[in-house]
Parts: structure tokens; sequence; C-alpha cells
């Protein structure tokens, strides 16, 4: 093997490590939060020694934004491909539908970016500063489809903000309180698909009738899962 292609494997190498050791730190975040996991946890996890976690990244909180800053682009890329996907005919209101109701379907089925939130905020303000700071240019994307909305729909006004906090909402509950989810429909199936299914329907009726959505641009769909798109050449930020 030459010189340049051992240069390119001990590079890919490197940041094949780098990304194992992200990803076994996500889930130790998501799993006992960020103040619970040490730099030897993460290690043990990774399977990596903790002088090179180090070399990598310096320290815990250096990890935790380079996983905000993966989440974020992944988002990004999201919200690009949710754009492309919709229909520019339809009204602002219908647009505004369709957004909230596929962000909230990639929420409910990777609960990551959500459980990672709601730790940030039992944390010290950096890092849920870092968190919501990087969120810039997809709050911009979402400032243009309300303004459109409001604009063509001034009844049926709507703040953005009132918008995030319930997706927000609706997606923090489903992986936070997962057992109450499965009890609530109890009665009716055991399967925690279909309750998570009756749990996003419950936010998609509320949102049809805020923002005036005619039935013929409803839908039932079969799972929460048909609703999430799948980025080309991507890594999924959630087995």
């Amino acid at each position: 093997m030459n010189v340049k292609k051992q240069g390119r494997r001990s590079a890919e190498d490197a940041e094949q490590t780098k990304s194992d050791i992200l990803e076994a730190a996500a889930e130790l975040f998501c799993e006992l939060g960020f103040e619970r996991v040490s730099l030897r946890n993460i290690s043990d996890k990774a399977g990596v020694s903790h002088s090179l976690i180090r070399h990598h990244f310096g320290s815990k909180e250096e990890i935790w934004h380079a996983i905000s800053d993966e989440l974020h682009e992944f988002i990004v890329r999201y919200v690009a491909v949710v754009y492309q996907n919709m229909s520019k005919t339809v009204p602002a209101n219908v647009q505004l539908f369709e957004f909230t109701k596929r962000m909230l379907a990639y929420m409910l089925v990777f609960k990551r970016p959500v459980q990672l939130m709601a730790d940030a905020v039992r944390q010290e303000d950096a890092l849920l500063d870092y968190f919501i700071g990087s969120s810039d240019d997809i709050e911009s994307f979402v400032e243009g489809l309300v303004s459109a909305h409001n604009a063509a729909f001034p009844e049926a006004h709507i703040r953005m903000w009132d918008l995030k906090w319930q997706i927000v909402m609706y997606a923090h509950a489903a992986a936070s309180l997962t057992p109450f989810l499965k009890e609530t429909w109890s009665d009716e199936t055991d399967d925690l698909n279909t309750c998570l299914l009756r749990h996003f329907m419950l936010f998609e009726q509320t949102m049809a009738a805020r923002l005036k959505i005619d039935n013929c641009y409803r839908s039932i769909p079969d799972s929460v899962e048909e609703l999430v798109y799948e980025l080309p050449d991507s890594v999924t930020s959630e087995e």
C-alpha cells in the first residue's frame, strides 16, 4: 500500500472512530442525561481509550456540541427534502400543515433531537443556548411559511413559536411518557406504533382545525413512519 492510500485509510479510520464516539455519547446522553455521563462512560461504550476521546474532542462539552451540530445538519437536510416534496400549488395553509405533520412525524420516529433538547434544558444554559442558536436557518424557513399563511389567512393567524411549541410538546410527550402513551389506548391496542399513530392524529386534528384545512387535504396514514421522508445517501440520527 502506498503512502497516499495509507493516509486515506488512516483518515477514514479516524472519522469512523469519531463517529463511534459520537454515537455512543448520544445514546448515553439520551439515556442518562449529560450530567451523569463521564468521558470514561463514553470510552467504555464506544470501545476506545479515554485518551483517544480527548484527542478527538477534548471534553464532554465538545462532544455534546458535535452531536448537536450533526443533528442540526441532518434536520436542515430533512427540512430541505420536506420542502422539495411539498406541493407549491396548494394554499399556504396547506403547505404549513404539511410541513408541521412531516416534522412531527420525524421527531416521533427519531426521538434523539427532542431528548437532547429536553436534557439541555436541565443542564447549564450554555448547552440549551448552543442547541437553539444553531437553528437560525431553519427558523428563517419556518418564518417564511408562517408569514405566507398569515398573509393569506389573517383570520387563522398563527405565531411561529406557538407552532414550534406544539410540535416540541407532542414530540417530547411521546418520547418521555411512553408508558402513559401505551396506557391511553390500551383498550384498543397493545402495539406502540399504533399508539404513536393515535397520538399523531390528535396533533393532526388540532392543526387542521387551527389552520382551517379542508378535508380533501387530510389523510389518515397507516403508520407515522410512512410520513417520514428518507434522505438519499445519508445516515439517520438514530437506529
